[in-house]
């Protein structure tokens, strides 16, 4: 679709092919929740010349009251029927928004706008990025109270048939008919733990798509009087759910982090992106892992990484290189394990990408890789090969942040404050609380 006018007849088109009646517009507030307000068909095409005004204070981290006005701008390309909305009166469909002022120039509190703007810095250094999260999840009986499971499997187990596998399927099928490509789903290592993997795509894409599997997933187990979540941690002493996001840049076609003439094929300006996250690995989690609950996954003994280091096939690393085959040169890419699923996709691209490219713009040198459990070694040992570690907890998560030139650059002012002064708010609230833990241990004994 080469301009608007196009554009908006291929959606007019669309809409009449699918008999819509309704049409939701979707955007994120800096949290990653999602938000939504439908039009009618009738509106549509003015809603794709125009956009559609709406209030912008009581979105999370969007504007004073004294400032509300907003306009949300649908892109065409992300048009999509919803298959489990009901089709009598007519069809639903979605469309993803980008959020302007009144004047039409970009919202700077838009997640969306956030991470465009961090893709153009790398666009103008030459290249495209490319994503493909692992995006972890429970099921469970109920949304409140104890979690119950749906099945005791593991870690590729194929369990017999019950309603956790059923799930899963309903989930890849929905999914594929919205146009999202799936690569493979199984079961994960914790007990009603599952995980299905999207298609390597562009970063802005992959984000828009991130945010629709969310939301299929939890409608899907709905639909069968189930929850699901994307909670980092919900159950103790199990595996938390993670996010582990494979990365690459391409020039053109070629993709820059592949090399023939190195024995992991990897190339030095790929190192370069390594040395990147690893040495701003601490300031960006507070975006990658943004909740109190994401630092009780990041702890050690559950196969998340609370190390900065790298290796070719340790999955106990920060980052990891996957294994290269012969002939799958657009394949070579580096996975970084912290993220957690319950971020918001936007920014934890856009803050990934940042690093990345901080370590390629001003010529970072790149550790050597750590092929050691680096959770057996002892604290001396670590330190002497210069191996830091991430935030414990958010409190600490969030003061990296705040001091961070890069994710302020990266966010922008608006974003940057509004995220650090949540977050700021969020620990406090956690720390007034009186937990379980603290009445069954203190309260019999003090």
């Amino acid at each position: 679709m080469e301009n608007k006018s196009e554009q908006v007849q291929y959606v007019l088109n669309k809409a009449k092919e699918y008999d819509v009646k309704f049409i939701r517009l979707w955007f994120t507030d800096i949290l990653g929740f999602l938000k939504s307000f439908a039009v009618t068909v009738e509106e549509l095409e003015l809603s794709l010349v125009e956009g559609q005004g709406f209030d912008g204070s009581s979105i999370q981290g969007f504007a004073r009251i004294d400032e509300s006005d907003m306009i949300a701008m649908p892109d065409a390309s992300t048009f999509a029927v919803l298959p489990w909305r009901p089709t009598e009166g007519g069809s639903v469909a979605r469309m993803f928004c980008d959020i302007l002022e009144p004047d039409g120039s970009p919202h700077e509190g838009d997640p969306r706008h956030v991470l465009k703007r961090a893709l153009q810095r790398a666009a103008d250094m030459g290249f495209t990025y490319y994503v493909g999260p692992e995006l972890e999840y429970f099921y469970f009986k109920e949304s409140s109270g104890v979690p119950q499971v749906l099945d005791h499997g593991g870690y590729f187990d194929l369990t017999p048939l019950d309603i956790a596998s059923d799930l899963r399927r309903e989930t890849v099928l929905t999914l594929e008919e919205m146009g999202i490509g799936v690569e493979y789903s199984h079961h994960e290592v914790a007990p009603s733990q599952h995980e299905i993997d999207l298609r390597y795509t562009d970063a802005l894409t992959m984000a828009d798509n991130a945010m629709t599997y969310r939301l299929v997933v939890k409608e899907i187990a709905l639909k069968h009087g189930n929850h699901a979540t994307f909670m980092p941690k919900p159950l103790f002493g199990e595996n938390g759910s993670g996010m582990h996001t494979h990365q690459s840049l391409f020039r053109g076609d070629k993709n820059a982090f592949f090399s023939p003439d190195t024995d992991d094929h990897l190339s030095g300006l790929a190192r370069q992106y390594v040395a990147g996250l690893l040495a701003h690995g601490r300031e960006i989690t507070a975006v990658t892992n943004q909740w109190v609950n994401s630092y009780k996954r990041l702890v050690p003994g559950y196969e998340a990484p609370i190390y900065l280091s790298w290796a070719r096939r340790n999955r106990s690393d920060l980052i990891r290189v996957p294994v290269y085959k012969p002939g799958r040169e657009n394949a070579t890419r580096i996975e970084y394990r912290a993220p957690d699923p319950a971020c918001n996709p936007y920014l934890a691209f856009a803050v990934m990408l940042a690093a990345g490219l901080e370590g390629i713009e001003k010529g970072y040198e790149c550790p050597p890789p750590v092929e050691r459990n680096v959770y057996e070694m002892a604290a001396e040992e670590r330190d002497e090969l210069g191996i830091g570690a991430l935030p414990g907890d958010l409190s600490e998560a969030t003061e990296e942040a705040e001091k961070s030139e890069l994710l302020r650059k990266t966010l922008g002012d608006h974003v940057f404050e509004k995220f650090i002064e949540n977050k700021k708010i969020e620990w406090s609230d956690y720390r007034a609380q009186v937990t379980e833990f603290e009445l069954g241990r203190y309260l019999p004994v003090l």
